[in-house]
């Protein structure tokens, strides 16, 4: 089995497929490539990379059925990412733990449905409220909840994930691998490796990867008209309806200074360094330096991401330069 990226679907899954292939992205608990390592489709088969895998899917597969016409879930625009990914995590869940059982979940903490909540090996929670009664909870290996949070599911901690003390989280919400989350989230996906620590509000919102949002920082995702939030489609140039609710779609290697307020429906590109006056602007160009009105020097970009890498025991590798440098270039 193969997974084809569609060119132009890579162009409307903007900032996300910059740095990564779409069959790299994170919904639900697992990337769409991972997905399909547990539940294959025939070896023999081309599929688009945007098709999120589910048993429906695996059955068309098996009957020879069009693909396009069975109601199956494909990811075109960024916000589909957190609009699909109560039902994505709900098909991870069950594809992950079906036949397993989870580690003990410690008597310190209040349980709601204790049977839709999975822990793995040495994933850490104590006195916290774990409601899985709207969905199900899956905390990964090593990570840790700590005390005073409060978690409503459809929820997934990945593997090396940290929730800080006292954090609000409701689903349907992914915090990737060895991310941080903390303060106020609701029906958000952090891809992996950054940071959401602090208090503050993050909703309907993707945060790519390397990413760290200062303390305070928060986004709008509702107008105040309660209107519809439109974002261009990147490949035909059209305006385009992203729903009612849309926050902050972040690509990955950007931060923002404390104390940031993102405005409904912001797109910020690849290796932002953002800090501003009131609202952002709700688009911010790659390698922005402020909110877009000066360039992050390369060079400099380059060491800063070092910093954060090493912070988590990772450094820039050459693949990772050489991408930067052709965004930096052509973008």
């Amino acid at each position: 089995m193969n997974l084809i990226d569609d060119d132009a679907v890579k162009e409307q899954l903007f900032p996300f497929t910059l740095t990564r292939s779409i069959a790299d992205i994170r919904i639900g608990i697992l990337t769409i490539r991972e997905k399909w390592l547990l539940q294959p489709g025939p070896a023999d088969l081309n599929l688009p990379s945007n098709l999120l895998p589910s048993k429906q899917v695996a059955e068309s597969l098996k009957s020879g059925n069009n693909l396009f016409s069975g109601g199956h879930k494909f990811i075109k625009y960024p916000w589909h990412i957190f609009q699909y990914n109560d039902w994505a995590i709900r098909q991870d869940f069950t594809l992950i733990t079906t036949g397993r059982t989870s580690q003990p979940i410690p008597l310190s903490n209040a349980v709601i449905c204790p049977e839709h909540v999975f822990l793995e090996e040495g994933a850490r929670v104590e006195h916290s409220s774990l409601n899985a009664s709207t969905g199900p909870i899956y905390i990964g290996k090593y990570a840790e909840v700590m005390e005073g949070s409060l978690i409503r599911g459809p929820f997934a901690l990945c593997e090396g994930g940290v929730i800080k003390m006292g954090a609000r989280i409701y689903g349907a919400t992914t915090i990737g691998p060895y991310s941080v989350g903390g303060g106020e989230i609701k029906n958000s996906v952090i891809l992996g490796y950054s940071n959401k620590a602090h208090d503050g509000y993050l909703g309907d919102s993707v945060i790519g990867e390397w990413c760290n949002l200062g303390a305070g920082t928060s986004n709008s995702n509702l107008k105040n008209n309660a209107g519809e939030i439109r974002l261009t489609d990147r490949l035909t140039g059209q305006s385009v309806s992203a729903g009612i609710k849309c926050g902050l779609l972040m690509g990955d290697y950007s931060r923002c200074a404390i104390n940031t307020s993102f405005n409904t429906g912001t797109i910020a590109g690849v290796c932002c360094n953002i800090f501003s006056d009131g609202l952002t602007p709700t688009y911010i160009p790659h390698f922005s330096w402020g909110a877009g009105l000066a360039r992050y020097d390369f060079d400099k970009a380059l060491l800063d991401i070092n910093k954060w890498k090493n912070l988590k025991n990772h450094s820039l590798t050459g693949e990772e330069v050489d991408k930067l440098r052709h965004i930096f270039d052509n973008h």
